[in-house]
């Protein structure tokens, strides 16, 4: 007789066979959710990653940099390492079951027709469409009520996707258009001059063209601005001559005329802009990306002279118009929340600038449109407008569907229906139409995305930071979401550079609510929401202000169940992938996972870099003073991983054609962390392919990027979709 057929005969062995099924029904259970668990750690090896002995002294510190050889982008050895940790991380991303799903998901929500709001250029009406899935966005024009025709086509600038539309710019009776053009990611472009009738090219094509608008004089040539390109790598190169030139039609590039900068002038930054009624060159010059020097020249008079209007590097003053010999200027001088002030050209000092539009305790911009002035302010990281005439008599305060983000409200003195777009981070950008004179708005085009905004709420809070500061955040969701610390919560900040988040929608992050996710946007001190204050409140010797907020606003999240730990994932590019880099070195315990994208991580030598010399203001360099380093020294990602310690699964993304954050800052920072990872979290790196800082990027490579975020994400939360 068997053990259970004895035990069924047997009432005492029957409750004793009853006990130890259902022990071994919970040792099974338990191993099961232990294999679940452990299913997203990390299990293999990572790629050899070699080290040097480099060491920098600063102020008689020594500083050790094993993979300063990561730095030459060029060089075979980190085109391998390339190759082998792309090997890894797809391999890791491959075993996600639901990566595909989510993928499916992006690209049958991201199919649906997307159309710009229209602006005239002579005698035709053009606007941008993507049909769906094209990868890049088409420029169409229109003349009167006639058919529609495409105009510029960039996905038939190469076959892969990779070359972009950079920028179009019309010539005054919009008889000629320049347009740039970006080849794989790249801020390095290059300009066409065509003809707009017949769609003919004229001329050479311009090369090496970076941080440059492009503005017409008449029909004779246009302005723009670049550097001397660097020959090697982006790393080792860095210069402070950008130059303004003038382009004129029908000569060879290298006779174009030097009209601001170089060596007599030395900036690292130079716009130069004509005014609507071609009277004069405006020139906005910049040692930093905070602050500039303003020159106006009378282009009516040949040979007229640059007249400095401000030379005040520690100020912001920007053209907005003019109206004859009066210019109007928004300027932060006396008004750390801007004003905008109007003075005669013949007397420009700021002793001699009159209010138009006082400064408020909201922040203020501008833009101008059938004759009228719009002052944008933000409030509470929220937009409102109020239309003003010339003299600064308030016309109306415009009323908006709600509360977002108001963009547009631009055009041409002649113009009196003019166009904005409205959004916010529940509602799809939706175009209106807006008559100057009446204030009559009406809706012009409709989003038709598969989504509907009723079903989502989007609310503001306000949480304290460390230090007793105020901080607004936007937390959305889908309705009937329950509040029980389990929900996976996308945090995002930036936090620098004066840079305002404002509310807007996003097709990534409408799949990432419909499958359960909050998706939460602090206003993080260093962005320019509250005006200069806020900005210098997280700036050099202010920047850990900028982390602890961060955290602070992930335990807010916590202490009111919108999440917990283990369903947290951190989230930024740019800077704000020095926010992420530097929160989980700090805490690494804030999230579970962290998602830090072409991210400032080396803070030693960020400066040494091509673009990096440019950023200053608001970081301090490592030779500034041995305060300076050591405070930098303190933050720096890549300094800053511990040997044993337990950090978030991390996904680090990248570009390797990316020449302004250089992919070397995410090579260091993630061969610190794969060396150092004191547990099975996983540590990646995603490194695009012929993809720059994250520009032009085409929709076939975004969609792919967002799904690997995603799916990594949940992933290493223990969710499956």
């Amino acid at each position: 007789m068997t053990f259970i057929e004895s035990c069924l005969k047997n009432p005492i062995q029957l409750k004793k066979l009853n006990f130890i099924m259902k022990r071994k029904t919970l040792v099974l259970l338990n191993i099961a959710f232990a294999m679940s668990m452990n299913a997203q750690q990390f299990q293999g090896k990572y790629p050899d990653t070699k080290k040097t002995d480099q060491t920098d002294t600063f102020f008689g510190t020594e500083v050790k940099d094993p993979y300063r050889w990561l730095e030459d982008d060029l060089s075979t050895d980190t085109k391998e390492w390339v190759i082998s940790e792309n090997k890894l991380t797809f391999g890791y991303l491959d075993q996600i079951p639901f990566r595909e799903k989510l993928k499916s998901q992006l690209t049958e929500i991201w199919n649906y027709e997307r159309i710009s709001a229209p602006f005239k250029e002579g005698d035709f009406t053009y606007f941008y469409k993507n049909d769906g899935l094209q990868q890049h966005s088409v420029l169409y024009r229109q003349k009167g009520e006639g058919k529609e025709e495409v105009f510029l086509d960039p996905n038939k600038f190469s076959k892969d996707g990779t070359t972009s539309l950079a920028g179009v710019n019309f010539s005054k009776d919009g008889s000629l258009c320049a347009y740039q053009i970006s080849e794989g990611g790249s801020d390095w472009r290059k300009v066409i001059v065509m003809r707009t009738l017949d769609k003919k090219q004229i001329g050479d094509t311009l090369k090496d063209v970076k941080f440059s608008g492009l503005s017409w004089k008449d029909n004779d040539g246009f302005y723009y601005s670049s550097y001397d390109k660097p020959k090697g790598s982006e790393l080792s190169q860095m210069t402070d001559k950008h130059k303004l030139f003038f382009h004129k039609l029908g000569t060879d590039q290298k006779a174009d005329k030097l009209i601001f900068g170089g060596e007599e002038t030395p900036r690292r930054y130079i716009g130069g802009g004509v005014t609507e009624d071609q009277r004069f060159l405006v020139i906005s010059t910049a040692v930093s990306t905070t602050g500039n020097e303003l020159y106006v020249q009378d282009l009516s008079k040949p040979n007229s002279p640059i007249v400095p209007i401000t030379l005040d590097f520690k100020i912001s003053t920007d053209m907005v118009d003019n109206v004859g010999n009066e210019l109007y200027l928004l300027t932060n001088l006396d008004a750390p929340n801007n004003r905008l002030v109007k003075v005669d050209f013949a007397n420009p000092g700021p002793e001699n600038w009159k209010n138009v539009i006082p400064e408020t305790e909201n922040v203020l911009s501008v833009t101008t449109a059938g004759g009228y002035l719009f002052a944008h302010y933000l409030k509470d990281a929220v937009d409102e407008v109020i239309q003003y005439d010339h003299s600064g008599k308030k016309i109306r305060e415009i009323k908006l569907p709600g509360k977002g983000s108001a963009s547009g409200f631009s055009g041409k003195k002649d113009q009196k229906k003019i166009y904005y777009n409205f959004s916010n981070y529940v509602t799809p950008s939706t175009i209106f139409d807006y008559n100057v004179e009446n204030g009559e708005s009406n809706l012009y085009k409709k989003s038709n995305i598969k989504f509907n905004p009723d079903d989502y709420v989007s609310e503001q809070v306000f949480y304290t930071s460390f230090d007793g500061t105020k901080v607004p955040m936007m937390i959305s969701y889908k309705k009937g979401t329950k509040l029980n610390g389990k929900n996976p919560t996308m945090l995002y900040g930036y936090g620098g550079f004066n840079i305002s988040l404002t509310p807007s929608f996003s097709v990534a992050n409408a799949v990432w609510m419909e499958n359960g996710g909050i998706y939460a946007v602090p206003n993080l001190r260093g962005g320019g929401e509250y005006g200069k204050r806020w900005h210098d409140g997280g700036i050099k010797m202010n920047k850990l202000n900028v982390f602890k907020d961060f955290i602070a606003a992930a335990q807010y999240l916590k202490d009111h169940n919108y999440t917990s730990t283990d369903y947290l994932a951190i989230s930024g590019g740019s800077n704000g992938g020095l926010l992420v880099g530097a929160t989980m070195t700090i805490q690494p315990d804030v999230a579970k996972v962290a998602l830090p994208a072409v991210g400032v991580l080396d803070m030693l030598r960020y400066h040494t870099f091509t673009a990096g010399a440019g950023w200053a203001y608001d970081y301090g360099t490592a030779n500034d003073s041995k305060e300076m380093f050591e405070y930098l020294l303190g933050y720096s990602p890549v300094h800053n991983v511990k040997k044993g310690v337990c950090y978030p699964a991390t996904l680090v993304t990248t570009g390797d054609h990316d020449d302004r954050v250089v992919p070397a800052h995410s090579y260091k920072f993630a061969a610190e962390l794969q060396s150092k990872q004191g547990c099975k979290n996983p540590v990646m790196i995603r490194i695009e392919t012929k993809a720059g800082h994250g520009a032009g990027k085409s929709t076939e490579t975004l969609i792919n990027e967002i799904s690997d975020k995603f799916a990594f994400t949940l992933y290493n939360m223990g969710i499956s979709l």
